[in-house]
């Protein structure tokens, strides 16, 4: 009987402590067409306050970098993967019936890309993540140099043996370039090695001429002409299956404003080509609290309605 009795009340343990059951098999493997970026670093909002405002129950959860002892996840590089308090709201939020994605790399470091030595620990650390998460769905957001050779070696091993959802999220070049030369290393090297991902450009940032809003889709269409000539065997259909968009709303980093009307019209590109999957930076900023023009991590910089921008991704059907 204690054979039996001790496993079963140390998992109901566990499950207490979290406050909820671990997502089955099918919630971890669900796939995911939109899932807007939150800062899970940050208090508010959390992942269940925005869900019942929004009725979104899918994120991508920013960002999981190596702490201070090396070839170990945490969140921001300083929150302890297992933190209470975001695993619980990311087990309230499976829980309803939503999932997550996880996210590494981004603007700062230190990269888990970069700490850790070898492709076997790159890959020990992914599987860490994803498992105390309970997800099946990670995106490698590269910002920085990395051996692309290493990160590519390990998300091809975590692929074949977990059929894990990747996507790389990668830096933009211009408006007619697509994703910058070495995005497109990462991605020559990953089509090389048979690892299946979803290409996933961030429309922000980078130099246009014209109107904003039409520069990011002439981006995101320069970037589906590069994956032609990676993948050149691929359909049409089956590379716009593959290729995702993530703009930053409102005020972006560099001086230009993605208004909701730019919102729109990209949403309607999206539906109109049945790409993979949309993004944006971020449902702790799709709020109007700093009309004005600021950027902030808090709010668009631009007047709006609480979670407009959502409200308008939303409408992505895929």
């Amino acid at each position: 009987m204690r054979r039996i009795i001790v496993p079963v009340m140390a998992a109901l343990l566990a499950a207490l402590t979290l406050g909820f059951a671990r997502p089955t098999a099918a919630q971890a493997a669900q796939t995911i067409r939109f899932a807007p970026y939150i800062d899970i670093t940050m208090t508010t909002p959390s992942l269940t306050a925005a869900a019942q405002a929004t009725g979104v129950r899918n994120y991508t959860l920013a960002f999981v970098l190596a702490d201070s002892t090396g070839c170990n996840p945490a969140w921001g590089g300083t929150i302890p993967l297992d933190d209470a308090r975001i695993i619980n709201d990311v087990r309230a939020l499976q829980n309803s019936g939503g999932q997550v994605i996880v996210a590494s790399g981004g603007a700062l470091s230190p990269y888990l890309e970069h700490v850790c030595g070898s492709a076997d620990a790159l890959l020990a650390a992914y599987k860490k993540v994803l498992d105390t998460v309970g997800t099946n769905h990670l995106d490698v957001d590269i910002e920085a140099a990395v051996d692309v050779a290493k990160v590519n070696t390990a998300l091809k091993r975590l692929q074949d043996e977990r059929g894990t959802s990747i996507s790389y999220t990668l830096r933009v070049q211009g408006q007619d370039y697509g994703v910058d030369p070495f995005s497109v290393q990462i991605l020559q090297d990953a089509a090389a090695r048979g690892l299946d991902v979803v290409v996933n450009p961030m429309l922000m940032n980078f130099g246009y001429t014209g109107d904003w809003g039409a520069a990011m889709i002439s981006a995101a269409e320069a970037t589906l002409r590069q994956m032609r000539q990676i993948w050149p065997n691929r359909s049409d259909a089956e590379l716009k299956r593959r290729l995702g968009i993530t703009p930053m709303i409102g005020k972006n980093d560099s001086g230009m404003t993605t208004t909701l009307d730019h919102a729109r019209a990209l949403r309607d590109w999206a539906n109109a080509n049945h790409i993979g999957f949309v993004g944006f930076w971020s449902v702790g900023r799709d709020n109007g609290g700093c009309p004005d023009g600021r950027v902030s991590p808090t709010c668009s910089g631009i007047a709006q309605s609480p979670y407009e921008f959502t409200g308008v991704f939303k409408g992505f059907t895929g």
